[in-house]
């Protein structure tokens, strides 16, 4: 089969058993979403919001789309937006790796970066990206854009629920006791959670968040900057489903880049520092014996380790 487009090769990424680096009892599903064109999970939400767009008019033929992004959003933008004939603005952080600020400036988008707030480089904070979203609106006001406005946007947690959890319950083949994946939007996991729980309300799903920085877990923000780029914006997401999180955990800076290294050493996957804190945190809820032995926890490789 020959795909028409980039976007039509956005989704149905493959289910890959991570039984390196994990050995124990139970097992570790992952979604390989880093095999994205734009090289992340982002690209699901970021093609979900375009595509609705379009469709209900909100996004004329040809018109600049505009969006603040760590990185992973914008790129998926890009790869959509390219396809799709629309010029695209997007603002970043200036603490953002500038390995992403190039990827986007390669794929065709017009990036405006953002002195940090209260943040350094390599740890972007909640104030950092208020800021960028900030110039955002004003940008897209000011051109006559469409504002993608992600944390606002329900279409993502739709193209996980009907998308990546339909994916990974077909290519399992079997249930899924745990889910565990981090939280920045929330759409990632609020869409996949929706999905494992309606084939087995028994799935016990996990919210990834930095250490330090946990309010869906009820803790107090005391390290707002984190190497977790893209997630753990120190406040409560606007579409935030609470209930379908079962537990909340904490995985520091140390077991994110150690965890990332394993997976590369291990696994052969180079992958970003999320994607490490997710494989960290299901391994650790198989290790808690609160699933039974043989239990499947599926997870999210969110993005290559090559925008780092």
């Amino acid at each position: 089969m020959i795909a028409a487009s980039a976007t039509a090769l956005i989704g149905r990424t493959p289910l890959v058993a991570l039984d390196r680096i994990h050995r124990g009892s139970g097992r570790i599903v992952a979604k390989a979403e880093f095999m994205q064109p734009g090289g992340s999970v982002k690209d699901r939400a970021a093609l979900a919001i375009v595509e609705a767009a379009r469709s209900d008019g909100r996004l004329p033929p040809g018109r600049t789309v505009v969006e603040m992004t760590s990185g992973n959003m914008g790129a998926g933008l890009a790869v959509a937006c390219a396809a799709l004939g629309h010029p695209l603005v997007v603002t970043m952080s200036a603490g953002n790796s500038e390995a992403r600020a190039r990827m986007l400036e390669g794929l065709g988008a017009e990036v405006v970066l953002i002195s940090q707030v209260d943040g350094v480089p390599g740890r972007v904070t909640g104030a950092d990206i208020a800021a960028a979203a900030a110039a955002a609106r004003r940008i897209a006001a000011e051109r006559g854009a469409f504002y993608v406005d992600q944390f606002n946007a329900a279409e993502p947690i739709h193209a996980h629920q009907f998308g990546t959890g339909r994916e990974i319950l077909d290519q399992a083949g079997c249930p899924i006791d745990g889910w565990a994946a981090a939280v920045g939007t929330g759409a990632t996991f609020m869409g996949v959670a929706r999905a494992l729980k309606a084939a087995s309300a028994a799935t016990w799903c996990v919210a990834v968040e930095p250490q330090g920085s946990a309010p869906l877990g009820g803790g107090r923000v005391s390290k707002p900057g984190h190497i977790l780029q893209g997630t753990g914006y120190g406040a409560v997401p606007p579409h935030w489903d609470a209930p379908l999180m079962d537990e909340s955990m904490e995985v520091s800076d140390t077991e994110a880049s150690d965890w990332r290294h394993r997976l590369a050493a291990e696994e052969g996957f180079y992958v970003g520092f999320s994607a490490a804190a997710n494989v960290c945190a299901a391994v650790r809820l198989l290790e808690s014996g609160r699933l039974r032995r043989d239990a499947v926890v599926a997870t999210v490789l969110c993005d290559t380790g090559l925008k780092y």
